[in-house]
């Protein structure tokens, strides 16, 4: 009877063991479907101006999409817009669209506090009538998982594409905002990029904070300054002063001055379109004797504010 119920749970512990182990297979097989399908590259042409013999130009900066069941169809018409203003933050010069509404977030198909997400950019170079521009393209998507806090992620750029120069930088990127905060970079360092020209220098992102949506952050910079000692020496210095600068964005609030009284909808009247600049609102004077013998003085931001 021992022999018996000993032969038994062996039976039963082998068959548990196979069952397990082709579950794992399982899950493993569908996250990585899920990674690399319902995550994928889309092709996405942006009008980024004309080259010197004044054709126009375009250049197909991808889109990452999600595309098992998980994402909102978004109508024609509204398409072009939306995708516009995902890839505002990736052109750098007048291309981006401004005033642009940004897409609102729906239900990823990655699975939860997961994104479909750029995981490599490539920096192209493109050669316009106002001169050389660079734009940001999207090579391959992926399923990234979202950070609950705060905190820089990695975001890799690479530079000079297929040529003896190419390099990777981690140039660094803040993970999603939170309700009423946004996570933005705090402190910058800086990377270089040898070309065949010169050498370019690549601001990268070192800290993220949550802050609110305007905000000062540290900008520092260097002056000489004469200092003259009890004993008549004078001793030239160099003086550092974090000027600071004021960054992020205020909302519009609601310009709607008169609602009509039968339908809440319709607005009467509407106040004057107002900046939506984030300002400096305090100040602090620094004065010093510069190198020719005169009294300078350097405004710093102490603090900044939404005017309106």
């Amino acid at each position: 009877m021992d022999h018996r119920n000993l032969f038994t749970q062996r039976v039963c512990f082998v068959l548990l063991f196979a069952v397990a182990t082709a579950l794992n297979k399982h899950m493993d097989h569908r996250n990585l479907f899920t990674q690399r399908v319902c995550c994928r590259r889309q092709s996405h042409l942006v009008y980024i101006g004309q080259d010197i013999s004044g054709s126009p130009i375009s250049v197909d900066v991808g889109m990452c999409r999600p595309n098992c069941g998980g994402a909102a169809a978004r109508p024609p018409h509204a398409a072009g817009a939306q995708d516009l203003a995902q890839h505002a933050s990736m052109m750098r010069g007048p291309v981006a669209a401004e005033g642009v509404k940004p897409r609102k977030t729906t239900l990823s198909s990655c699975g939860a506090n997961h994104a479909c997400q750029p995981t490599g950019l490539r920096v192209d170079r493109v050669l316009l009538f106002e001169g050389p521009r660079e734009v940001e393209v999207i090579q391959e998507c992926h399923c990234e998982i979202q950070p609950a806090q705060c905190m820089r992620v990695p975001s890799l750029r690479t530079f000079y594409s297929e040529t003896p120069y190419e390099s990777v930088v981690d140039v660094g990127g803040c993970s999603q905002s939170k309700e009423g905060f946004s996570c933005v970079p705090t402190k910058f360092n800086s990377a270089l990029v040898e070309t065949p020209n010169k050498v370019d220098m690549i601001q990268t992102v070192v800290v993220c904070e949550l802050k609110e949506s305007c905000y000062r952050v540290p900008y520092v910079e260097y002056y000489y300054e004469i200092v003259q000692h009890d004993d008549g020496v004078k001793e030239e210095r160099l003086r550092e002063v974090d000027v600071g600068r004021c960054m992020g964005r205020c909302t519009a609030g609601n310009r709607c001055l008169l609602r009509s009284p039968s339908d809440p909808e319709i607005c009467h009247l509407w106040a004057d379109k107002q900046s939506n600049l984030c300002v400096p609102q305090g100040y602090e004077r620094h004065a010093f004797l510069s190198q020719h013998g005169k009294i300078s003085a350097i405004l710093s931001i102490t603090s900044c504010h939404c005017p309106n």
